[in-house]
């Protein structure tokens, strides 16, 4: 399973960093990424990091602003979120790859069967 935690409510410009803790598999053989929904949408991707080089992707509409890393030998993944705008307010869930040892990463959502259940960031003065 996948467990997201860190979310809360911040003032703009304000900073947040997510945990998503990883167990029931071997967390440094999947790329892992981090997905937002906003409400009656379908969720986006905004980073991943790739299993085998630790590659990582991050999307335009937070790039400056956002980078994740990990930790393999604690099987948490981190998204650190910096000058935070009101349309970031979102549920932020992690995901795990279908594939294995990957190079790359994707934020396309089919790669990825396994879902935490969410964090709620919310951005407001």
């Amino acid at each position: 399973q996948l467990v997201e935690s860190g979310g809360g409510s911040v003032q703009p410009g304000g900073s947040l960093r997510l945990s998503c803790a990883g167990s029931g598999f071997t967390f440094g053989y999947y790329d892992i990424a981090w997905f937002r929904q906003f409400p009656g949408m379908e969720p986006e991707g905004v980073s991943c990091i790739s299993s085998r080089v630790s590659n990582i992707v991050i999307a335009d509409s937070v790039k400056g602003r956002f980078t994740m890393f990990r930790d393999i030998g604690s099987n948490t993944a981190y998204l650190q979120m910096i000058n935070l705008k009101p349309e970031d307010t979102a549920v932020y869930s992690c995901a795990k790859s279908r594939r294995s040892f990957q190079d790359k990463c994707s934020l396309n959502r089919d790669g990825f069967d396994l879902w935490g259940q969410g964090t709620q960031v919310t951005v407001s003065s």
